[in-house]
Order: C-alpha cells, then structure tokens, then sequence
C-alpha cells in the first residue's frame, strides 16, 4: 500500500496567509487604537485575538505536515515533510526506511485535533527498540484504517516467523 496526504494538506498554504493577514490587520487596528487622541486605554483584550492567532498559527505550523507511507516490497517507507515550501524545497523532514522483518510494534495516538504515529523497530547499533513518530493529523480516516491494517499484516508475518 502506498500513499501521501497531498489532496487533504493543500487547504495549509491558504490557512497560513490568512493568519497572517489577520494578526497584521489587527497589529494595524491596535496602532490607530494608540495613536487616537482619545483617552481610550489599550486593555488585554487588544491584543487578546493577536495572541490567539499567533497560538494558533504555531499549532498549524505544527501540524501542517505532508505524510508519505509506503509498505510495497521488502522495506517501509515513512516521511514527514513540511508542506508551505515542499514544492521548493524539502524542510522539517523526518524519514524512518527499512526491513519490514524489523517492525516490533506501532501506536497510533488520536487526540482529536493532533494525531500521531509511533513505530518501534529493532536495531543493532542501541539497546532496545528504536522509536519514530509521526504527524498524521492531516491523514484521511480511511488511509489511516488502511495503513494500520498494513501494519497489523506486517507484526502478524514477523510474530509467525519468530
């Protein structure tokens, strides 16, 4: 099974610019507040929606990722990639390749608005398992039912071969 989330990650460029348009937009709006010659004070509430679209656009940034699975063949494949620049380049890239005999286990967490993918695998060079994670919060439910059905196919060959 192979696959990405590309069609699901194309609304994040937009989500960005629209942040960014609104914490400008409200930056200016709390300039012309200041410079009134109003006796109007500057309160927290202000800057209250500043700070809300700066938190939210961290946690976008966070889970704006593009996610590739592959599990054709002998190996498999993860890689998270970054999606605003990913036509130019390849940033915030985080890649797991190898021997599908070498799977000891995996979890998928689900939160609601934050996913992840946690896999272990065993490896010669450190003591116990080696663990990766995963962005897949902007993966589909049925490709997320259709990778852990992959997976599960994986850990059932190795345990009948061991």
């Amino acid at each position: 099974m192979r696959f990405k989330n590309t069609t699901e990650t194309k609304i994040v460029p937009s989500v960005y610019i629209l942040i960014v348009a609104a914490f400008v937009t409200n930056i200016f709006v709390n300039i012309e507040i200041m410079a009134s010659d109003d006796e109007n004070n500057m309160t927290f509430s202000h800057f209250l929606p500043n700070i809300l679209l700066l938190l939210f656009g961290i946690y976008f940034h966070r889970i704006g990722q593009l996610f590739e699975f592959d599990s054709d063949g002998e190996t498999l494949n993860f890689k998270n990639n970054g999606v605003f620049f990913s036509k130019f380049m390849e940033y915030r890239v985080k890649r797991a390749e190898f021997p599908k005999s070498k799977l000891i286990n995996f979890e998928v967490s689900d939160y609601g608005i934050w996913s992840s993918l946690k896999i272990f695998i065993r490896s010669r060079r450190k003591k116990g398992p080696r663990t990766y994670r995963f962005n897949i919060t902007f993966l589909g439910k049925k490709k997320k039912r259709g990778m852990i059905e992959s997976l599960r196919k994986v850990l059932e060959k190795n345990k009948a071969l061991t």
